[in-house]
C-alpha cells in the first residue's frame, strides 16, 4: 500500500480497526500505559465510588465526586462517569489521571472502529476491548497505579441493559442486577441489596443509586457525599434503547434534596421507600 511522502509507516498499516494499536505504532508515549509515576507516584489522586444497576429499560450508573490523595481530599468535584458511546457508559475508580486518559482513549477507540468498519462494536466487543486495554496497563497496576472501571450499556441485540466489572489484570465479569467498585463499594453494595428492585423505572433507579452512594459516603472517608453548599452532586448517567446520557445538576439537585430531607427524618435510612 502506497503512502504519501513524509507520513510515518503507521499510516500504511492494515488489518486492524484498533485506534490504540495505531497510536502504539505512531506515538506509544501518548498511551496511558506509557506514563510512568514520579517519585511520589503512590500519592497520585484516586477516585471512588461507582455504582451501576439494571433497570426495567436499561442501566443507571452513578459516581461520587471526591478524589483523595492519601488522607487528603485532592478534588471535590471530579467526574467519574462518562458516556463511552451512544449506547454505553463507563465509570472509573482507581488512579484518577490514568483512568481519565483510559476513558478518553476508549471513547476514541469505539468511534474509530465504527468509522473504519462502518458499524459499531457489539456490547460484548466493547467490553472485551476495554479488558484488553486494561491488560496493557498491568505493569502500572503492579506499581500501585491501578485503574478499575465499571462498564455498562444497552445490548441492542438482546434488548436489555448489561453491566461488566473488571480486575486489574483485565479480567472481565458480567454482573447481574447491580454492582459497585471503589473503596466504598462494599457499603454501596450492602445498600443496593436492600433497595434494588429489578423492574424499577430509570427514575426510581436513579434515586436508589443516590441512596447507595450516600450510604457509602457515610462509612467510607474516600467517598464524598453531596455538597449542597457548593452545588456538587453525584454524576449520574442512564442508557436505554434511545441512547446514553449524563443527567444535569438541574435534574439531580431536587432528587438529592428529597433524599437529604428523608435522612433528616431517619438518619439510618429506615424511613426510605421500600426499606
Amino acid at each position: 500500500m502506497s503512502r504519501s511522502p513524509g507520513l510515518p509507516g503507521a499510516f500504511a498499516l492494515t488489518g486492524s480497526a484498533s485506534f490504540s494499536e495505531f497510536l502504539a505504532a505512531l506515538h506509544p508515549d501518548r498511551l496511558p500505559v506509557a506514563n510512568t509515576p514520579g517519585p511520589d507516584g503512590g500519592w497520585a489522586p484516586h477516585g471512588t465510588t461507582i455504582v451501576a444497576l439494571r433497570t426495567a429499560d436499561g442501566v443507571v450508573m452513578a459516581g461520587d465526586r471526591r478524589a483523595t490523595m492519601g488522607n487528603i481530599i485532592a478534588q471535590h468535584d471530579i467526574e467519574k462517569v462518562f458516556t463511552a458511546d451512544d449506547h454505553s457508559l463507563i465509570g472509573i475508580a482507581g488512579t484518577a489521571g490514568l483512568a481519565v486518559e483510559l476513558v478518553r482513549l476508549f471513547q476514541v477507540e469505539l468511534e474509530h472502529y465504527e468509522k473504519i468498519e462502518g458499524v459499531p462494536l457489539s456490547l460484548d466487543g466493547k467490553a472485551n476491548r476495554l479488558a484488553s486495554m486494561l491488560r496493557g496497563q498491568l505493569g502500572l497496576a503492579m506499581q500501585g497505579l491501578a485503574v478499575v472501571p465499571l462498564f455498562a450499556g444497552y445490548d441492542l441485540a438482546g434488548q436489555t441493559g448489561r453491566i461488566f466489572s473488571y480486575d486489574v489484570t483485565g479480567g472481565r465479569y458480567e454482573e447481574h442486577d447491580f454492582y459497585a467498585v471503589g473503596s466504598g463499594s462494599s457499603f454501596a453494595r450492602g445498600s443496593l441489596k436492600k433497595l434494588y428492585r429489578r423492574q424499577a423505572t430509570a427514575a426510581d433507579s436513579v434515586r436508589i443509586a443516590l441512596e447507595a452512594l450516600y450510604d457509602a459516603a457515610d462509612d467510607d472517608s474516600a467517598t464524598g457525599g453531596p455538597d449542597v453548599a457548593r452545588g456538587i452532586y453525584p454524576v449520574v448517567g442512564t442508557v436505554t434503547v434511545e441512547g446514553s446520557r449524563i443527567l444535569g445538576d438541574a435534574e439531580i439537585g431536587p432528587l438529592v434534596g428529597a433524599m437529604l430531607e428523608s435522612r433528616h427524618e431517619s438518619a439510618s435510612g429506615d424511613a426510605r421507600e421500600g426499606a
